[in-house]
């Protein structure tokens, strides 16, 4: 993209995020976002309640024995064996919607490593090193959901992670850096082919270790032209538009298995087999 058609955009970028992150401080460490959306989808077309009651008649299901194995000797208590009942059915669900069952150890030339919700994404290039690392915690919202969205069309939408994310330029000792972040889809998007799905929020430059001594700057104040060139260097270093959409696309993927990983593990702790 160039610079001129670049700076318009940046235009745009700056009033969707002084909408949007009005009074927010950009670090380097990303800020807890509400998860405005749970995975409550389950319970909206799941015919059976938590109280033991059918949806469509009433009745009472209650059963005996515990599905934990413990059977008649009751080792568990009311609310635990419904929890794990709960989550025997939740994670058969989550499984099968899972897109890819096993996540991919490269992306666009960029290794992939995990550490809990923290995943790093590293190539080589010549001289430097390509490094973005992002949090997938508090990233999952859903594209469909609204206020004026009806219950049983809920279950469609899809649960997308876009996580603010940084990209550091590795030269020896030396490392620029930037903090990124998706946009919110403009409503005339369709009808700009140019229109850039990610900005910069803040772009810094130090020598050694990251800390909070280091100098930034905030994307939105810097020169337009300046912010042009910059997102052009991204683009040049593979960080670009398809590229941030696939980010989007494996981070989902990362999360929703990180999410089936809690499920299952609150399971055993409550079966009481760790």
């Amino acid at each position: 993209m160039s610079g001129l058609v670049r700076t318009a955009h940046r235009v745009l970028h700056s009033c969707v995020k002084n909408s949007s992150l009005a009074g927010a401080v950009i670090s380097r460490t990303q800020a807890p976002v509400k998860r405005d959306f749970t995975r409550g989808i389950w319970h909206m077309s799941c015919t059976k309640r938590l109280d033991g009651t059918s949806a469509s008649t009433g009745l009472l299901h209650h059963s005996n024995t515990c599905s934990c194995g413990c059977g008649l000797k009751a080792l568990h208590t009311k609310g635990e064996r419904e929890l794990v009942e709960f989550l025997t059915e939740e994670i058969v669900a989550e499984r099968k919607a899972q897109k890819l069952k096993t996540l991919p150890t490269e992306v666009e030339g960029f290794s992939v490593k995990g550490d809990g919700a923290e995943v790093v994404l590293t190539k080589q290039m010549k001289d430097e090193i390509v490094r973005i690392t992002f949090n997938v915690n508090h990233t999952v919202d859903s594209e469909d959901f609204g206020d004026d969205i009806q219950p049983e069309k809920q279950e469609f939408a899809e649960m997308r992670s876009k996580p603010q994310f940084e990209v550091d330029l590795v030269r020896g000792d030396t490392t620029l850096g930037f903090t990124c972040s998706f946009l919110q889809e403009p409503a005339n998007a369709a009808a700009d082919e140019y229109n850039d799905i990610f900005g910069i929020d803040e772009v810094t430059l130090y020598q050694g270790e990251w800390s909070d001594k280091v100098y930034a700057v905030a994307g939105d104040v810097l020169d337009g032209y300046l912010y042009d060139l910059l997102m052009n260097v991204l683009e040049e270093k593979g960080v670009s538009n398809e590229f941030v959409q696939k980010l989007s696309d494996f981070s989902t993927a990362y999360e929703h298995t990180a999410y089936i990983n809690l499920l299952e593990g609150i399971s055993k702790f409550t079966i009481g087999k760790q």
